[in-house]
């Protein structure tokens, strides 16, 4: 079949788009579909129907399925990986993922800038950038745009960076042409499964995030019993590493080549410091590391309970 004019204009742009984004130092960039995700409904229909949810997702179940409702004309979603993984991070007492600025701040510029870049070579382009504030799961557009398999962890595994990237994504009104998904899934070992501190990985490729130790750092409010045994498993007062640790996909994977994720790291809080500060030198401190979100407090409490135990 003879390529049109337009269907040159398209190839160009997604070559452009890509050759944009390695500019960037952004390696793995896919195009998803903005379709109806009726596979992702079922799943999460599955997921609410059992309890299983964070309640930090999209209340909206149709604004989760359906792009439309987000961005009127959405025609595609730009996916883009970003790997953080530095090393292990000595003495660490906080996850992999809080070592650097946070990524929220990182990845949020990076997308904005291909927005504008794409505003300014494609007419009347629109577009809404998106780093865990979307109405979206980001792993699930990220296996359409066929960056990743998937792991019995829930998390979404490349061959280069193992499961240690974030994910970020830009719902816009131009039809990129989509990208495949990659037709496999993780090893099954299931020993992340066995290791999990809050046995909260069902096996079946969904987790039950309240049993997640990350999700119980975060938690306001009065913990349970359950979730106080939880927290005592591991050392870390901000995050959980475990199934990553564990997952032979992550060992021997490669460090970031992204300079943002290479700097100002700080693998571990002083908890003798933080105990100091008011919440406002905390923020001015803080501010800009994804552990800050909930505040010094919530720190200096899972510091205690998971210190308590090993008295």
């Amino acid at each position: 079949m003879m390529m049109t004019d337009y269907d040159n204009f398209k190839e160009s742009m997604k070559n452009k788009l890509t050759e944009y984004c390695r500019s960037l130092d952004i390696e793995h960039i896919g195009i998803a579909p903005a379709e109806s995700y009726r596979d992702f409904e079922k799943i999460w229909r599955s997921q609410i129907a059992k309890g299983r949810i964070s309640g930090f997702e999209e209340k909206d179940l149709a604004k989760r399925v359906f792009p439309e409702l987000t961005l009127q004309g959405a025609r595609s979603v730009i996916v883009c990986l970003f790997p953080y993984y530095s090393g292990p991070g000595e003495n660490a007492n906080i996850s992999k993922s809080a070592f650097s600025i946070d990524y929220h701040l990182i990845v949020t510029e990076k997308l904005n800038s291909i927005g504008r870049f794409l505003e300014s070579s494609i007419n009347d382009f629109r577009y809404m950038a998106f780093v865990d504030n979307g109405p979206f799961s980001d792993r699930y557009l990220a296996w359409k745009a066929g960056l990743g398999f998937w792991g019995i962890n829930n998390h979404i595994i490349t061959d280069q960076y193992g499961s240690y990237v974030f994910i970020g994504y830009i719902l816009n009104n131009y039809p990129f042409e989509p990208d495949a998904p990659q037709d496999r899934t993780c090893l099954r070992c299931f020993r992340c499964v066995r290791s999990c501190p809050g046995q909260c990985i069902m096996g079946d490729f969904t987790i039950d995030p309240q049993k997640c130790k990350s999700y119980i750092t975060q938690k306001k409010g009065e913990l349970t019993a359950e979730d106080i045994e939880i927290l005592k498993k591991t050392g870390l007062i901000w995050g959980c590493d475990v199934c990553q640790d564990v997952c032979p996909h992550n060992k021997n994977v490669q460090t970031t080549p992204m300079e943002e994720f290479k700097k100002n790291l700080l693998p571990s809080i002083d908890i003798d410091e933080l105990r100091q500060l008011s919440n406002r030198e905390f923020r001015r401190k803080y501010g800009n590391r994804s552990f800050s979100w909930r505040g010094r407090d919530i720190l200096i409490r899972n510091h205690a309970i998971i210190h308590k135990s090993k008295e």
